[in-house]
């Protein structure tokens, strides 16, 4: 029989992007598979998941006051709405899989109260209070990175776009360099911030645009939506800006190296394909980028760079010579794809698959 799962997760692409992944995996290997992804009304999910095709329950959102509060006193009721909530999508399910944020944690007491098995993805390196949660009460837990402090975690990488996962980047070098306003034929760098831009990387570069197109670097730079990229004079030719790009395949096919954030979805997709990378992580939050880009640093897959530190001075003394240097440059790119997991949708699917026969349908 074709199994029914439910799917926790939302808020933010981090949480949606392998959500969405593992149910084309699933649906890949059974077109019957019944899924149903719980969410909000509020949360990026709300136009994601219904846009790739699956069915979204909208259950109530539930933020944890981090100090006594009027919002506080009204947890419990909250609480026990979203876990009701979450009771009623799980009737009928074979497994949950929760993958943390707001949603997950109603979701997996409800599961735990209904007697279904449920499995815990954490896709950061540092995990959050949901999925601690989550993985005491499941023996089910995947992880994206070694070392992630998590109960059980077995290390399975993120579940990833098949897009990505499916590109042959020396195949399509040269056709995806002209598509962006590229040369085919030349040594190119891709700094990206991802979708909202990050101001730092666009000062940094803006003002080191001159040297590096200067020594034959070409340059494909995503600034962010409603973010500039402030060059010290006029944009020198060979040094391509765009707000954000749909097609991150191009990109990441046409480039040598890779200068970005270090979110579990950016250092997946970029070790995944075997690129070399300088890993910026974002100065805020709870340090959890830096956690994430540690331990492929720590194979020789790529750099790590403080925020205030990535300045036009690193980039003339350390990320020049790198792009100069072949030698590093394919050394790294091998310890990057070594490090990388592409078949990560795949692996969580077995679990998922493990998980619901031994629960057994209900």
């Amino acid at each position: 029989m074709s199994l029914s799962v439910v799917l926790a997760g939302g808020g933010t692409t981090g949480h949606i992007a392998p959500l969405l992944a593992l149910a084309d995996c699933l649906r890949r290997r059974d077109p019957d598979t019944r899924i149903t992804a719980l969410g909000t009304a509020e949360g990026l999910e709300a136009r994601l998941v219904p846009a790739a095709g699956y069915h979204l329950e909208v259950m109530p959102r539930v933020p944890m006051p981090r100090k006594p509060s009027a919002e506080a006193l009204r947890l419990p009721a909250r609480l026990k709405a979203a876990v009701d909530s979450a009771a009623a999508a799980l009737e009928d399910a074979d497994v949950l899989v929760g993958f943390g944020g707001y949603v997950s944690s109603p979701a997996y007491i409800a599961a735990y109260l209904k007697k279904v098995p449920f499995v815990v993805h954490e896709a950061n390196a540092r995990p959050g209070l949901a999925n601690k949660l989550g993985a005491r009460f499941t023996p089910y837990v995947g992880v994206t990175f070694p070392g992630t402090p998590l109960r059980g975690g077995q290390v399975m990488g993120l579940p990833l776009r098949t897009q990505i996962t499916g590109l042959d980047r020396s195949a399509q070098r040269e056709t995806a360099r002209v598509a962006l306003g590229l040369k085919p034929n030349q040594t190119t760098l891709f700094v990206t911030g991802g979708s909202l831009g990050a101001q730092q990387l666009n000062d940094t570069f803006g003002a080191s645009a001159q040297l590096l197109t200067d020594a034959g670097i070409q340059v494909l730079h995503t600034s962010g939506r409603d973010k500039q990229v402030p060059f010290a004079g006029e944009q020198p030719p060979g040094y391509v800006v765009a707000p954000y790009l749909d097609r991150m395949d191009l990109a990441y096919a046409a480039a040598d190296v890779v200068v970005c954030r270090s979110g579990a979805g950016n250092v997946s997709e970029v070790t995944a394909l075997g690129l070399p990378a300088a890993y910026v992580p974002l100065p805020i939050g709870n340090g959890e980028q830096r956690l994430n880009a540690e331990p492929v640093v720590r194979a020789g897959g790529g750099l790590l760079i403080d925020n205030e530190a990535c300045t036009p001075d690193w980039v003339r003394t350390t990320l020049l010579p790198l792009l100069s240097d072949s030698g590093r440059l394919s050394a790294m790119g091998d310890a990057a794809a070594r490090f990388g997991i592409r078949d990560a949708d795949e692996r969580l699917a077995s679990m998922v698959e493990v998980a619901a026969s031994r629960g057994g349908r209900r």
